[in-house]
């Protein structure tokens, strides 16, 4: 059976929208031969179902006909069995989006060798989505992505690798798309490259659930989230969201083992493994990949989860509880990280509390939260954090997203009408003060399409974090610059 995904409607409900989810990493790759044989098999069975269930009803037609004439004749012919083919449930959809974005570079940062002003960007999309029901026992998901970016932010930080080649070694300047080369597949494929603009394509899940029932087990590209951070997320290890990212519909996948279930009168168990290779030598190494493991259980209305892994070379334990003050509720996780190497012995705690609330005034409906976040790592000298190998390689990992240790963020959102909010951030660094702002609008127009609109704009004095501090060896500012964007959604 072969239907549309019914949840595609105006925007899909998916695990990472639930958390708030294409954040750009680094660097493309050649696809592996397994991962060609991936692709191909992948393709055939999409266009191979709908085959499939052409031949079989016209195959059934043709035994309904001589079951018939068998029953007149013997009039005792037992019916034939349902072809497992037939027993199969297909769901399909996606998305497409446009984007285009401006941005204003200062004098004083790093993009002053090759002129500053407004850069114009753009950025469009394909996202495919797949999902494969075989009866009760298990299912397969597979989402695909072809993807085109470019404009004169691209361009000009190509322009600076060439020239200062040293600066694209620190982790905070990335230049380059998604890429799979610490992922146990390369189901990345460039398409073409150039100076101006980037087109490539990549599976971004494909993996195979299978159901039983004391749980399930899911084997290929996935993604999981752990944690109960609205912005910052410590608990989270495996491609979190960016603090600043807006959209998070979709988590970048990894190649995963991931197992659940659940212990009567103690809780439920969530246990995966991801591989990975180094990046140097292309080999899966045990130092680079990932085993944890978490248990989420309640006392009362509190819920409570205990996390323990091994996470690159290093040690990994956190706790996070969750619950209800009056109508609001609130969260908090605490994680600890061991550092194999001894630059510090203890390792480093870090922590993120918030609460949300919702509420109606003048007849509109309003929700919004408040979050405490505290980056042990994180340094008072940001030059100084740059050089930092543990900072440097947590950002180069996409796991870090800040350089400071304390900050105080919130979020506002209003309801004018069903289909049009309105939403403010503030990230702000307290020791500063510095921060972003980030205003945007979301507008549905028809049920399958919507228009989103809205801008960065940082604030800061010259040495803060986000007011632009000197970049080491240099006499450039690394300062985001302030910027604004439109996008065009449409839902399939």
């Amino acid at each position: 059976m072969i239907s549309k995904n019914k949840t595609n409607g105006r925007r899909p409900i998916t695990d990472e929208w639930k958390k708030d989810h294409l954040a750009p990493g680094a660097g493309g790759a050649a696809i592996s031969p397994y991962g060609k044989k991936v692709l191909i098999y992948i393709g055939l069975l999409l266009l191979g179902i709908p085959l499939a269930d052409t031949i079989s009803v016209t195959s059934w037609a043709s035994s309904d006909d001589t079951l018939q004439l068998s029953s007149t004749a013997s009039g005792n012919q037992s019916q034939l069995p349902i072809p497992w083919y037939k027993k199969m449930e297909w769901e399909w959809g996606g998305h497409t989006k446009v984007r285009g974005g401006v941005t204003w570079t200062e004098e004083e940062s790093f993009f002053q060798p090759v002129g500053t002003g407004p850069y114009y960007d753009g950025h469009a999309e394909v996202r495919l989505k797949s999902k494969l029901f075989f009866e009760q026992w298990g299912y397969c998901e597979t989402h695909y992505e072809a993807i085109l970016s470019g404009g004169d932010t691209r361009s000009k930080l190509k322009e600076l690798e060439r020239l200062y080649p040293h600066l694209f070694r620190t982790g905070f300047m990335i230049a380059r798309p998604l890429e799979d080369d610490r992922r146990f597949f390369d189901l990345t494929k460039i398409i073409h490259e150039d100076d101006c603009y980037i087109t490539y394509h990549r599976l971004d899940r494909l993996f195979l659930t299978l159901l039983a029932k004391w749980g399930d087990v899911s084997i290929g590209r996935q993604a999981v989230t752990w944690g109960n951070g609205l912005l910052f997320n410590p608990m989270d290890l495996f491609n979190p969201f960016a603090p600043t990212d807006i959209e998070r519909e979709y988590k970048v996948g990894d190649d995963m083992v991931s197992t659940q279930f659940s212990v009567n009168e103690i809780g439920d168990f969530h246990v995966l493994y991801v591989p990975r290779r180094e990046q140097t030598s292309g080999d899966a190494q045990w130092n680079q990949s990932s085993l944890a493991g978490k248990l989420h259980f309640a006392w009362g209305t509190t819920e409570f989860d205990i996390m323990a892994a091994k996470h690159y070379k290093d040690a990994v334990a956190g706790f996070g509880s969750t619950g209800y003050l009056g109508n609001a509720a609130w969260r908090l996780d605490g994680v600890l990280t061991f550092l194999n190497e001894n630059r510090r012995k203890n390792g480093y705690l870090s922590l993120v509390a918030n609460m949300d609330y919702s509420w109606v005034w003048w007849t509109k409906n309003f929700y919004g939260f408040v979050e405490f976040f505290y980056n042990g790592l994180g340094k008072d000298d940001y030059s100084d954090a740059l050089s930092d190998p543990d900072i440097s390689e947590r950002l180069d990992r996409g796991e870090l997203f800040s350089l400071g240790r304390t900050y105080v963020s919130g979020h506002i959102r209003v309801e004018l009408h069903p289909l049009c909010n309105v939403y403010l951030t503030l990230i702000n660094n307290v020791a500063d003060p510095s921060g972003i702002l980030q205003p945007r609008a979301v507008w549905d127009i028809f049920e399958d399409f919507g228009i989103t609109f809205g801008g960065n704009i940082y604030y800061g004095r010259r040495g803060t974090e986000y007011g632009g501090f000197k970049i080491p060896g240099t006499n450039f500012l690394n300062k985001a610059p302030d910027s604004t964007f439109l996008w065009l959604t449409y839902y399939f």
